[in-house]
């Protein structure tokens, strides 16, 4: 094959570079490439460190200080956290989270589960129940939602309103009674199904109908269905969710703090952890007191996900799972 005189001058310039070459050229570009990526992600790297990972680190040594945002810190070592324990609102708190948290998380979860085996029969209009059951959750913490659950439950309230139609007279502020103000929260929480709902259905519509088919020619019911083919094959969702709503639930603040007026009352029936740690750095201006509070709630948030984690490999399948 012939060569026009330019192509046989390019072809011998080509030759001309070395191997070497070539890489050092190549590593040149790269370099250059890998700035301009650097350059564009400072931005976000400079936002981490100011905004994220600068208050963290400050908090960490603060939890270790006397700090009232007015003067300077003093060191007082390990005091902060030892006073925790001898602290009777702070085991108060932990109780009323930890029970609120061990409530809500399982019926929230089984709620939003059974919605969303009722949407996937093939409902008309399934865009429109989607949307309806998920404005709780996408209003979320709002303290709008917060003061509307409060007028809900209150004396003249909803509730009490439609237990007079059906004979049981009620005047109880369902809020303000220790023994049921959590209950209330729970409810509201349970409430804000929707988020995990559309988790669920995603993962039911994954599962092949043949599953299905070859359990009904076996004479399989709907309880052996669900607990033999749905419930396992949806276990990584559910895993899933579970941590999502641990995490959720023990950072849950506004609901707490509207409900309550901001003092965790009746009688600390409550006081959230996270409203407890608002108590202590901005009411009594303690932050050193709170920062120490929520490391120990980003331990205890980590001990619970690390448990969950280890449980898993008992009771969540994977589809390449061999066991």
């Amino acid at each position: 094959m012939a060569f026009t005189p330019i192509e046989a001058n390019m072809s011998k310039e080509r030759t001309k570079i070395s191997p070497g070459k070539r890489r050092s050229t190549r590593t040149a570009l790269e370099k250059k490439e890998n700035i301009a990526g650097y350059l564009f992600l400072l931005p976000w790297f400079a936002g981490l460190f100011i905004f994220s990972a600068g208050p963290i680190i400050a908090s960490l040594y603060l939890s270790f200080t006397n700090y009232d945002l007015l003067s300077a810190p003093k060191w007082l070592g390990a005091q902060n956290y030892q006073n925790m324990f001898r602290d009777p609102q702070w085991l108060d708190a932990a109780r009323v989270t930890l029970t609120y948290v061990f409530l809500s998380v399982p019926l929230k979860l089984a709620f939003a589960l059974l919605v969303a085996l009722m949407l996937k029969q093939g409902l008309r209009a399934l865009g429109i129940y989607r949307a309806i059951y998920y404005i709780p959750s996408l209003l979320g913490g709002s303290v709008a939602i917060a003061l509307l659950w409060q007028q809900i439950f209150s004396e003249n309230g909803i509730v009490n309103q439609a237990l007079n139609l059906i004979g049981i007279h009620s005047t109880t502020s369902w809020i303000s009674t220790p023994s049921t103000a959590l209950s209330t929260l729970v409810i509201l929480s349970v409430w804000q199904f929707g988020a995990p709902m559309l988790i669920f259905l995603a993962g039911l519509k994954q599962i092949p109908p043949e599953y299905y088919e070859a359990a009904s020619t076996d004479g399989a019911g709907i309880f052996r269905k669900f607990f033999s083919i749905t419930l396992p094959m949806i276990t990584p969702i559910l895993f899933f969710n579970l941590i999502l709503q641990i995490v959720g639930a023990f950072q849950a603040f506004t609901p707490a703090y509207i409900v309550s007026g901001g003092n965790g009352g009746p009688v600390d029936a409550t006081l959230f952890y996270t409203l407890y740690v608002y108590i202590q750095g901005f009411q009594y201006l303690h932050m050193g007191y709170a920062s120490a509070m929520s490391w120990l709630l980003l331990l205890a948030i980590a001990v619970f996900s690390a448990l969950a984690f280890l449980s898993s490999r008992y009771w969540v399948y994977y589809a390449d799972d061999r066991r």
